[in-house]
């Protein structure tokens, strides 16, 4: 870290905070006893709280490992990372994955070696959204992991799984972090009105406000403290016109209600990443609520993939599945619907493509289900990856070229037409699958009717 780097950061690396900061970094826990939520990573003896709390003298413990912090935005995954330079006095060291090449990599892994050979002083690497690293610089960062170099705290929104090269997860605990209760979200907020370090009880926050607050949060404390913030600066610039005193000549706080909380964040933007896993959480939430005949959660599933820009096509896709996955033969419309509404879609696009959409969401949800269908084909195969062919029985075989009815295709052969009720009672399937049952309708819907049909069907083809 040289004279310029160092600027803005106190002696242990970590950002200096100052008034200038937002409110947000200004009211970052200082100990764990501050950190809201994540109660399941911090209890004693975890490989977290080991990591953060400093080594009690003459006592040995093995040394924490490096970690992973998988989560969504604003459950803590800095403020953690930044706990565990600040109290346990380790040397900390930050690195973007967005600037940051090999080459600064193996610079902070060199200068660790030497601190660490010197006086035995460990540093903390944290690596911020470490998805963003390429598969060279993780690979870097491997041989420091391993021998304890560095301990890498890396944190990421993205599943690691899918984002971190596998050696390095392997070397590394992974911790996950949950969204905050709303509670949690509450706390903090409460906490920022009166604390020092935020606005000192400059403010004074109505219940109906707080709790529009904590909803437009969604879990997300750096969100919930952006919005309040903004409040905050929206109430004291209306009421620095007329400053209110008591009477004792002190200042009253300034009142935040709902108004202003709603003026100062105009619409709650819906968290929603296509490309990682609220793109696959809410599209699994949509399918199964479709499945489980939910109308009102599809609806409210499909308005956020809406709202926040998913591919209406993807999603014309997914209604045309779930039209014969889980509705089938229990209402065969209802895969007419979807395909309609796919083309439609396709030819109108949106806003208007969301009324077409809407419409086959909820005559899929509230259509009977049958999987039937789905699991007759599945299970045929099955049987016939597992090897269970057979040959064509020869009188169903092809006739249409010379010399076939001399090989004996086609001999014997019923045109069902010619049969009572169309139904010619011989031989269909392979013999090594004779007497085999795929397709076993449900008493639902239209499959009610079906099963009886197919009942009788069944029993005139068994006579043959």
């Amino acid at each position: 870290m040289d004279l310029f780097d160092s600027v803005g950061s106190t002696a242990a690396g970590i950002p200096d905070v100052g008034t200038h900061s937002p409110l947000a970094v200004r009211m970052r826990p200082r100990s764990l006893e501050e950190v809201a939520g994540q109660s399941h990573l911090l209890e004693a003896g975890s490989p977290l709280r080991r990591l953060v709390e400093p080594p009690v003298a003459g006592v040995s413990r093995a040394a924490p490992s490096s970690v992973v912090l998988w989560g969504p935005p604003g459950t803590g995954k800095t403020t953690l990372a930044y706990l565990v330079a600040q109290v346990s006095g380790r040397r900390f060291v930050e690195l973007s994955a967005v600037t940051a090449g090999v080459k600064e990599v193996r610079a902070v892994i060199d200068d660790a070696r030497r601190r660490l050979a010197s006086d035995g002083s460990e540093t903390v690497l944290f690596i911020d959204e470490v998805h963003r690293f390429t598969k060279t610089q993780q690979d870097a960062l491997l041989p420091s992991v391993e021998n304890r170099w560095v301990t890498l705290v890396a944190a990421t929104t993205e599943n690691p799984s899918f984002s971190v090269n596998s050696p390095l997860l392997s070397r590394s605990l992974l911790l996950t972090l949950e969204p905050l209760s709303d509670d949690d979200v509450a706390l903090l907020v409460a906490r920022a009105v009166t604390d020092e370090r935020g606005l000192a009880g400059a403010v004074e926050l109505d219940e109906d406000a707080a709790a529009h607050l904590v909803r437009l949060a969604g879990g997300d404390a750096r969100k919930a403290l952006t919005i309040l913030e903004a409040a905050a600066g929206a109430a004291l610039d209306e009421a620095s016109q007329d400053a209110v005193v008591g009477e004792e000549g002190e200042a009253v706080p300034v009142r935040i209600d709902l108004g202003t909380v709603e003026r100062a964040i105009d619409v709650a933007a819906v968290r929603y990443d296509r490309a990682g896993d609220q793109h696959y959480d809410v599209i699994s939430a949509f399918i199964k609520s479709l499945r489980g005949s939910h109308v009102d959660a599809a609806l409210h599933y499909l308005a956020r993939m809406i709202a926040a820009g998913e591919d209406p096509r993807f999603i014309a896709r997914r209604v045309v599945i779930a039209a014969s996955e889980e509705v089938g033969m229990a209402d065969p419309s209802a895969l007419q619907v979807a395909v309609a509404a796919a083309q439609a879609v396709q030819l109108i696009g949106m806003p208007e493509a969301r009324i077409i959409l809407a419409q086959a969401v909820v005559h899929i949800a509230t259509a009977p289900k049958s999987n039937a269908a789905y699991k007759a084909i599945d299970a045929a195969l099955a049987d016939v990856r597992a090897g269970k062919i057979g040959t064509v029985p020869a009188h169903l075989r092809d006739t249409h070229y010379a010399g076939a009815k001399r090989v004996g295709h086609g001999e014997g052969y019923r045109y069902a037409h010619d049969a009572p009720h169309a139904i010619a009672a011989q031989q269909y399937l392979p013999d090594v699958l004779e007497g085999a049952r795929y397709y076993e309708p449900h008493d639902r819907g239209l499959e009610r009717e079906v099963q009886a049909r197919l009942e009788r069907i069944r029993q005139i083809l068994d006579r043959g």
